[in-house]
C-alpha cells in the first residue's frame, strides 16, 4: 500500500482500514449434529413419537418471547409473506418514519428454509429414526440501534437446532466510538469522506479485534433465545460463536472527487486486463500450483453508483470500487477461512507443538483473519501503484537503457520494449513469485525447455545466472539476505510493468492527438 500512497500522496486525504460487514453465527453444538440431538432427547425423556410436539412447544415459546419483546418496547411486530423482500430496507424505513435513535426498531418474521431434523419411519426395522432434514420454519429478525454497535440485526431460527446470526457493521461501530471520543467526521453512506483525527480513528478500528466477542455475543443470544437461559431447564450450554462472513475494507479517501474520477477508469482497466489468476492468488496470499484445484474468476460490473471489479478465488474474494466520488475502496471478503492457515498449538506425532494449520471460523482467529485481509488489500493497492505515474515514460526507460557497472563488472543496457526482454519481465513479474520470491531454477522452468543432458542443464543455469545479474545491476531485483531467493524492487515493478503495458497498448491510443 505504501507505494500507492506515495504515488498519490498529494491527492489523498486519509487512509482507513477496518471491518465493513461482520456476520457472526451462534451454534448450539450439543444439538447441531444427529448424535447430539439424540442424546439431548434422551436426557429430556422425549420419545421420537413425541418429537414434533416437543419441538413445536419450544418453537412457540420463541415466538411468544419475540412478540412480547416487541410489545414491551412498543415497536412493530410484522409478518412478511415473502422471505425475498429486503428486511433491512423495511427496518430503515421504520427507523426513519418513527425517528428511532436507540433501542429496538422492529421485529420482522417470515418463513425461510432451514437445516433441522425429521422423524423417518423405517419400514424394514419397524421403528422410528431421527434424520437430518431440510425444512421450513419461522425466522425472527430483530433490528436494533444498539448503544455501542449502532444499526444491527439479529436473526433467530425458531426450530431446532435454533442457530442465531448477528450482523454488525464495522463502520457503524467506528462512528459510535468517534462520537463518544468527540472526533469530528463527515460520513456518507457507509464510508468516511473526512475525519479530523485519522490516526486515532485507525486505532479505534484496530482495537475492535481485541474485544471479548464471545462475552458480547452471548448477551444477545440470551436476550433473544429463551431456550438457552438457565430457567429453561434444557441445559443447552450456550452458543459457540463463529464468523460466517467478514468484509475487511481499506478506504483511500481523495481530497478532490475529480482526481479519483480521472484515475479510476485507468485502475479498473489495468486490473481487468493485467491481473492474471496468479496475481489474484498472490493478492490473497496463496500459491497457484498443481495443489490448487479451484478456479479464479474476475468480473467487472457497471452499476448506477459506479464500476465494481471483483476477483473471486473459490469462496473468497477481493474487490475494488469507488464510493461517494471520494473513496477508493479495496475490500477482501472471507467466507471460507480454511483456505488460509494460522500458526497455533497443534498435536504432531503425539507431541504438543505449534504449526501452520487451517484457520478456523471461530472468533478466536479474528486477529489472523484481519492480518490476511489487510495484507491482501495492501498487495492489491501496490499492484495498482504503477497507474497514475505522472513521470514521463522515457525517464523510466532511460535509466536502464545505458550500460551500468556493478561489483566491477560491466552490464549491457536493457531493451525494455523488445520481445526477448518482455519475456524475461513477464517471468520475473509472475504473481506466484511476489510473496516468496524466485530462484534460478524457477526462471529456468519458465523460460527454458527441460533438458536431460547435464551439459545443457549447466548452460541453462549459466544463462539464468547472467540474466539475474543483469537485472540486479539495473536495480530491478534484489537478493534476499542469506538465501538464493530474489525479489522485485519498487523500481523493477515500475519499469517492467510499464514496458509490458506499452507493448500491449493499442497504438492508436499512444498516437492520439487529444
Amino acid at each position: 500500500m505504501e507505494q500507492f500512497i506515495q504515488r498519490h500522496q498529494s491527492y489523498i486525504n486519509h487512509v482507513l482500514s477496518g471491518f465493513d460487514r461482520l456476520l457472526f453465527r451462534g451454534t448450539l453444538r450439543s444439538i447441531s449434529h444427529l448424535k447430539g440431538m439424540e442424546v439431548f432427547l434422551y436426557a429430556n425423556h422425549v420419545l421420537l413419537k413425541d418429537f414434533g410436539t416437543f419441538v413445536l412447544q419450544r418453537s412457540n415459546l420463541i415466538k411468544e418471547q419475540s412478540e412480547q419483546y416487541a410489545r414491551q418496547h412498543h415497536r412493530p411486530y410484522q409478518y412478511l409473506s415473502s422471505s425475498s423482500v429486503s428486511k433491512e430496507e423495511i427496518a430503515r424505513e421504520i427507523m426513519k418514519r418513527d425517528n428511532i435513535t436507540g433501542g429496538l426498531i422492529c421485529v420482522l418474521y417470515c418463513v425461510e428454509p432451514c437445516q433441522s431434523y425429521a422423524i423417518h419411519k423405517d419400514k424394514d426395522a419397524k421403528k422410528l429414526k431421527l434424520i437430518p432434514a431440510t425444512r421450513k420454519c419461522l425466522h425472527f429478525y430483530f433490528y436494533l440501534v444498539d448503544r455501542e454497535f449502532g444499526f444491527m440485526h439479529v436473526r433467530l431460527q425458531s426450530w431446532f437446532p435454533c442457530p442465531i446470526q448477528i450482523c454488525l457493521n464495522g463502520r457503524e461501530i467506528l462512528a459510535r466510538q468517534m462520537d463518544k471520543a468527540g472526533i469530528r467526521y463527515q460520513r456518507r453512506d457507509n464510508c468516511f469522506v473526512d475525519i479530523a483525527d485519522p490516526q486515532k480513528a485507525q486505532e479505534m478500528a484496530d482495537a475492535l479485534i481485541k474485544r471479548n466477542w464471545t462475552k458480547l455475543l452471548d448477551k444477545f443470544g440470551e436476550r433473544f433465545n429463551p431456550l438457552i437461559r438457565l430457567n429453561s431447564g434444557l441445559n443447552l450450554r450456550g452458543y459457540y460463536w463463529t464468523i460466517r462472513q467478514s468484509e475487511y475494507a481499506t478506504d483511500v479517501v481523495f481530497k478532490d472527487s475529480s482526481i479519483l474520477a480521472a484515475i479510476y477508469p485507468r485502475l479498473t482497466r489495468h486490473a481487468i486486463e493485467n491481473f492474471s489468476a496468479e496475481d489474484v492468488m498472490r493478492f490473497m496470499g496463496r500459491r497457484c500450483d498443481g495443489r490448487f484445484p479451484g478456479e479464479v474468476v474476475s468480473d467487472l460490473k457497471k452499476r448506477p453508483e459506479g464500476v465494481r471489479i471483483k476477483h473471486r478465488v473459490e469462496d473468497n474474494s477481493i474487490k475494488m470500487y469507488d464510493k461517494q466520488c471520494y473513496v477508493l475502496r479495496i475490500e477482501t471478503t472471507i467466507n471460507n477461512p480454511r483456505r488460509f492457515k494460522t500458526y497455533r498449538p497443534a498435536i504432531r506425532k503425539g507431541q504438543s507443538t505449534k504449526a501452520w494449520i487451517p484457520m478456523r471460523k471461530s472468533v478466536a482467529d479474528i486477529y489472523r483473519r484481519v492480518e490476511i485481509c489487510r495484507a491482501a488489500n495492501n498487495r492489491y493497492l501496490d499492484a495498482l501503484a504503477v497507474i497514475g505515474n505522472e513521470e514521463p515514460s522515457h525517464q523510466l526507460f532511460d535509466s536502464v537503457s545505458r550500460p551500468v557497472y556493478h561489483n566491477g563488472c560491466r552490464y549491457r543496457p536493457l531493451r525494455p520494449i523488445s520481445p526477448e526482454e518482455a519475456k524475461h519481465f513477464q517471468a520475473v513479474l509472475n504473481g506466484k513469485f511476489f510473496i516468496h520470491g524466485f530462484r534460478n531454477a524457477d526462471l529456468r522452468k519458465m523460460l527454458l525447455p527441460e533438458t536431460i543432458c547435464e551439459v545443457e542443464k549447466c548452460r541453462a543455469m549459466g544463462r539464468m545466472t547472467r540474466l539475474i545479474g543483469l537485472l540486479r545491476a539495473h536495480g530491478l531485483i534484489r537478493k534476499v539476505s542469506k538465501t538464493r531467493v530474489y525479489r522485485v524492487t519498487e523500481k523493477g515493478q515500475c519499469v517492467m510493468s510499464t514496458s509490458l503495458i506499452f507493448r500491449d497498448t493499442d497504438i492508436s491510443l499512444l498516437t492520439k492527438a487529444g
